[in-house]
């Protein structure tokens, strides 16, 4: 792994979305919703739900607003069904793009993900044109100010729980693992009390591509800011060293 940590992003847009966290919330209820729906209401029985409740910690959602859409997900027969699909396209310069969204109207969605690429003068494309380019990784993020730990021993605790990698940065902490063995990973930090700013499975560019024109960056943050209004996109993968 190159030592390329998103700590910077992360904290922009987490600041960003301090004015919309309803939006955010509203996305992470989804999640939550759909792993109960999926395994259950018991985070004890179901993985997927430990991970959901561990990513909508990390973006700052109190524990009574997790408790209540879990409740809500377990309660209501009638809830919308939602499906998971991904995009996959190009930004300005060739810069590649993946989005996941849970849709209970995929043709909306399509739409609106494909907008979002045309106003950006990116492109949408077609299953398997980016994916290539990432692995998919569980990746956990720490801030070094929020970490009592010393990194060696942090190090130390990461791999022996089962990580694949620790990248030590000027500002933060970066553990990368296997997808199946990033719950036990992470569980093993909560356990000991480390906060995480951000703790999910993502899709991890193997290269990264820079913009220089002012034009391309524009269009680029276009891009990025309608598939981020879009309730149905949960998350954006891109390979754009920001």
């Amino acid at each position: 792994m190159s030592g390329h940590s998103k700590f910077a992003n992360i904290k922009h847009k987490k600041e960003k979305n301090d004015a919309v966290k309803g939006k955010i919330f509203t996305k992470l209820g989804r999640e939550l919703a759909v792993a109960v729906k999926e395994g259950g209401p018991d985070p004890n029985a179901n993985g997927r739900l430990r991970d959901a409740i561990a990513k909508a910690k990390a973006n700052n959602m109190p524990n009574d607003t997790i408790e209540r859409s879990i409740k809500k997900a377990a309660g209501d027969a009638n809830a919308v069904n939602y499906e998971t699909v991904t995009y996959e396209g190009y930004g300005p310069n060739g810069i590649a793009i993946i989005v996941e969204a849970l849709t209970d109207n995929k043709n909306r969605t399509a739409a609106n993900v494909r907008n979002a690429f045309t106003k950006g003068n990116g492109n949408v494309g077609t299953q398997g044109c980016v994916s290539f380019m990432f692995d998919r990784k569980g990746q956990i993020i720490i801030d070094r100010e929020e970490c009592d730990m010393k990194a060696d021993d942090l190090m130390m605790t990461a791999l022996e729980a089962g990580a694949e990698d620790f990248i030590e940065e000027e500002d933060s902490y970066e553990i990368i693992t296997d997808p199946d063995s990033f719950s036990e990973v992470r569980e093993t930090l909560e356990k000991a009390g480390i906060p995480m700013v951000q703790a999910e499975v993502s899709m991890i560019p193997q290269t990264w591509v820079t913009l220089s024109d002012e034009q391309d960056i524009k269009n680029m943050n276009r891009i990025l800011d309608l598939l981020d209004e879009d309730d149905d996109v949960q998350e954006v993968y891109h390979n754009w060293d920001e």
